[in-house]
């Protein structure tokens, strides 16, 4: 019996893209049931996962019952991996 293994190639690959997909709707889905954002708006913001990992860890900064000092001592330390997430959250406002 001969294998195609292309054929098999193709048939993972779209098995990964569709768990990756179901993935990200999940997670959108998640961020959306703790902010003001639809999924679509959040898949929309934060379209890979990585992305929506530090929109969570920049919330649970801000959403912390540390004292202000403390949570703008912990944004200042995490500042070069969250600033993207702050700045697309910011221009929202603006």
């Amino acid at each position: 019996m001969s294998i195609d293994f292309g054929r098999l190639r193709r048939q993972a690959q779209r098995a990964a893209r569709d768990a990756r997909r179901r993935t990200d709707e999940k997670l959108a889905s998640s961020v959306s049931s703790l902010t003001v954002f639809t999924d679509e708006e959040v898949r929309e913001l934060f379209p890979r996962p990585a992305d929506v990992e530090r929109l969570a860890r920049l919330m649970e900064i801000v959403k912390s019952s540390d004292s202000d000092n403390r949570r703008l001592m912990r944004l200042k330390d995490n500042i070069d991996e969250l600033g993207g997430t702050v700045l697309k959250l910011l221009a929202l406002l603006a």
